[in-house]
């Protein structure tokens, strides 16, 4: 089947089921909304900082406060564009229609990724200018130093967020496995090895704690090794690691 064919038929899935919608219009919502409730109230608390304090204040960082809130809609989009053909059965009938495993599977991922992407980067700059808004004369510009490259990493943040929560389902094959791990994971777990002295050292090293150092302007006072970049680069690891381990279960595994 030729490939351009495998890509509709994935576009029509994926838009046919509503919960697809659902999910990535709230991430949007959640995380603008949230980065908008938290500048506004940190317009009034920031003028009373310490000239220090000011210094290590960054506008851009405080628009994204959402972000782990809306990267949650993110792992539930990735989790049900591809784990909602194995609880429905319907596997059987794509992979016959497409026997070739490999054009089916990056198919998916493609069609996933893109849609993810634009909702993605729409989600970022939405909040980083309705957060600035919020913070008045304390805003950043999209202009200055590093703020486009925080921006445009946030959108890169959330689409890779979705990605790699396609390739856990990929390899799960469960709804209700991959939520499971995946929300606890990333909403708890992450978190904890991330801020407690003896686990920092590898917290740090974990996808959305390595790939959210993109979306910030102001480097932190810490002695994380690796810059915005750099942390983007581990993130992208997990989710190619993540995919590699998808399409191996994909490949070897009966419907």
């Amino acid at each position: 089947m030729a490939v351009r064919n495998v890509v509709r038929s994935e576009w029509t899935k994926i838009r046919s089921v509503a919960s697809t919608v659902w999910t990535l219009s709230l991430a949007l919502v959640v995380t603008a909304a949230l980065g908008m409730l938290v500048s506004g109230l940190l317009r009034h608390d920031v003028g009373r900082l310490g000239p220090h304090q000011r210094l290590a204040f960054d506008p851009t960082f405080a628009a994204f406060a959402g972000m782990n809130i809306g990267q949650l809609a993110m792992v539930v989009f990735g989790v049900l564009v591809v784990s909602n053909e194995y609880s429905t059965g319907m596997i059987r009938a794509s992979l016959a229609a497409v026997p070739q495993r490999g054009t089916f599977f990056l198919a998916k991922i493609a069609v996933a990724t893109g849609l993810a992407l634009a909702v993605g980067m729409a989600t970022s700059f939405a909040a980083f200018f309705l957060g600035q808004a919020m913070l008045g004369p304390h805003r950043a510009s999209i202009g200055d130093p590093g703020v486009l490259r925080a921006v445009v990493g946030g959108g890169l943040y959330m689409t890779l967020i979705a990605v790699f929560s396609m390739g856990v389902a990929a390899m799960l094959r469960s709804p209700l496995l991959s939520l499971g791990i995946l929300m606890p994971f990333f909403f708890l777990i992450s978190h904890v090895l991330g801020n407690v002295d003896a686990t920092k050292r590898v917290g740090r090293f974990l996808p959305d704690q390595a790939g959210s150092r993109i979306m910030q302007v102001v480097a932190p006072a810490d002695d994380t090794p690796y810059g915005p970049w750099a942390g983007l680069g581990i993130m992208v690891l997990w989710v190619a690691a993540a995919l590699a381990g998808g399409y191996a279960v994909l490949k070897r595994r009966d419907a």
